[in-house]
């Protein structure tokens, strides 16, 4: 049986309202993605994942879907869609949509006629009466974004449940008839050529029951009640009995605060082919991402040596357009931007797994110094600033938590050039701000013509991963190091291949040994190429064979 493309590939991620614009109005469009997709050839990635394009309100940029079956008109049109995906397959590319369907838009058309208590549609979504008298919502559940988990709708005199932006009601999977209405998207569009699917926060799906939860917790209380249980893993089965088992694709899951019990079950019991787990990237935020923490490698390397021993095939990432840039957080964006980058690209792309690159993570792009919580377009940080303005808090700590919590940071225009609005668009006026931090460096046109750029080592990685069985389907062998150093081995029969990585600032005393005698410098995050032989310079990363 052939190895699925999805074990050898590198998964470029778009956030479409960023990538590029073709149109001049400030937005990026489907257009604009077409016109990139022989830089996604050249770089070397074989999937592409596009975050969601549907018809949509845009309250929380498109993970609020009012018809799956049409394209938001800032996108382009179905026409357009179907020319990305003719378009890719020629260039050896796939495209991989967003599933959103934990929740719709309250806008969307089941949602409108489930208002009526007799319709079909009202059983699609948790409609209930209150407490005392109907005036305190169903239970004391709180959203993902904070506040009340519960909408209370005049006209209809029930609340509807809704985990995360009130205008994102949740679909109700003890209806059979919900599960026939997204088997029937998801055939859909694997109709029209697409390759698979990331499904969004689809550990949360099933809600086993609707009783309080624990704690006073002003965020996600309850979710022992819908967190990854029983009937969650029944739905996911069935949609693979019914729908994946039939044809060749990908299916990757985001399972927040996933476990390795149930991780395990997700891949063995064929309910995806992957999954993200949130454990590594909150390696520098306390649980309820409130407060910051320090970093720490030592941390930071522990965890994912974790989840590569205890899951056979990991969604490997260290962005997206939920989380901040990784240079910003792990590496350091000032002294070190291209060693700490090309140090974390390196780490990315050799472990076991499918690795993701988020749309300019590939030439170093960092976090964006941010204004004030108002002026953000990420609507959990418009629900947190409402609710800590209440509390009457210094202004600072708010802007503190806000801008730690923003989305906005990686949700900046892509760039492609040091000209106007960064090359994303002709348009000086783009629906976001272009960062201007190091933008006559980071950007592809500059990257592209210095092979010392972080841009050159991803596609020489990409390449790499791609023709090295220890690397795309080799095992994961820790070696025990200490603080910022990180090390470990990829075995596929005789093939091995050493890692080894500094993940800071100072130089890093190797002891006599550590590197294997024989070995040769595949890549290295220093131009060159040198092996190192007592010492490690500050992010300097190394990929050895071994003989």
């Amino acid at each position: 049986m052939a190895t699925p493309l999805w074990r050898n590939a590198t998964i470029y991620q778009i956030y479409p309202r960023s990538f590029c614009d073709s149109n001049g109005d400030g937005i990026g469009d489907i257009p604009g993605i077409i016109s990139k997709l022989d830089y996604l050839h050249d770089l070397g990635v074989k999937i592409v994942w596009l975050s969601p394009i549907y018809a949509s309100p845009l309250d929380d940029l498109g993970y609020d879907i009012s018809d799956y079956y049409k394209i938001h008109p800032d996108y382009g049109t179905m026409e357009d869609f179907e020319a990305l995906v003719k378009e890719a397959d020629k260039r050896g590319l796939k495209i991989v949509m967003d599933l959103v369907v934990n929740h719709t838009s309250d806008e969307h058309e089941w949602f409108r006629q489930s208002k009526d208590r007799n319709s079909p549609y009202h059983d699609y979504y948790y409609w209930r009466k209150g407490k005392e008298d109907n005036k305190l919502p169903p239970n004391n559940w709180t959203s993902m974004f904070t506040g009340p988990a519960w909408e209370y709708v005049p006209e209809v005199d029930e609340w509807y449940l809704h985990l995360y932006s009130k205008k994102q009601p949740d679909l109700n999977y003890h209806n059979p008839a919900v599960i026939e209405e997204v088997e029937k998207i998801l055939r859909f569009y694997l109709d029209k050529g697409v390759y698979g699917f990331r499904c969004d926060v689809i550990n949360q799906i099933f809600k086993e029951t609707l009783e309080d939860g624990k704690g006073k917790s002003e965020q996600a209380r309850g979710i022992e009640h819908y967190l990854m249980k029983e009937g969650n893993h029944k739905i996911l089965q069935k949609f693979y009995e019914d729908v994946f088992s039939k044809q060749e694709c990908v299916v990757i899951g985001e399972t927040y605060n996933v476990d390795r019990e149930n991780g395990i079950r997700f891949l063995k019991d064929h309910e995806m082919d992957m999954f993200f787990q949130f454990e590594v990237m909150g390696v520098d935020q306390t649980p309820s991402r409130v407060f910051a923490k320090k970093f720490k490698a030592e941390s930071f390397k522990q965890l994912i040596y974790k989840w590569q021993k205890d899951i056979d095939w990991n969604a490997n990432y260290l962005e997206n357009h939920d989380q901040r840039r990784s240079i910003t957080r792990f590496g350091d964006e000032n002294r070190y931007h291209d060693e700490s980058g090309k140090a974390l690209g390196l780490l990315n792309l050799t472990l076991r797994g499918t690795p993701f690159v988020y749309e300019g993570e590939e030439i170093g792009m960092i976090d964006k110094k941010m204004g004030e919580p108002e002026d953000s377009k990420d609507v959990a940080v418009v629900t947190v600033n409402k609710i800590v303005k209440g509390y009457h808090l210094p202004r600072w700590f708010r802007r503190s938590l806000c801008n730690r919590l923003d989305r906005d940071h990686a949700r900046t225009p892509m760039q492609w050039s040091n000209g106007v609005s960064a090359g994303f668009s002709s348009n000086k006026d783009t629906w976001i701000p272009v960062n201007p931090k190091q933008l006559d460096k980071i950007n592809v046109e500059a990257e592209s013509k210095d092979p010392s750029s972080v841009l050159c080592f991803y596609k020489e990685m990409i390449h790499l991963r791609e023709t090295l069985p220890s690397l795309y389907d080799g095992s994961f062998v820790e070696v025990p190091t200490k603080g910022n150093l990180i090390a470990y081995k990829r075995e596929k029969g005789e093939e091995v291949c050493f890692v080894v990585i500094n993940l800071g600032k100072k130089p890093l005393s190797l002891a006599s040994g550590f590197i294997p005698k024989g070995a040769s410098v595949l890549i290295s995050t220093y131009m060159d190429k040198k092996l190192p032989s007592f010492s490690l310079r500050p992010y300097e990363g190394v990929l050895l064979k071994v003989k």
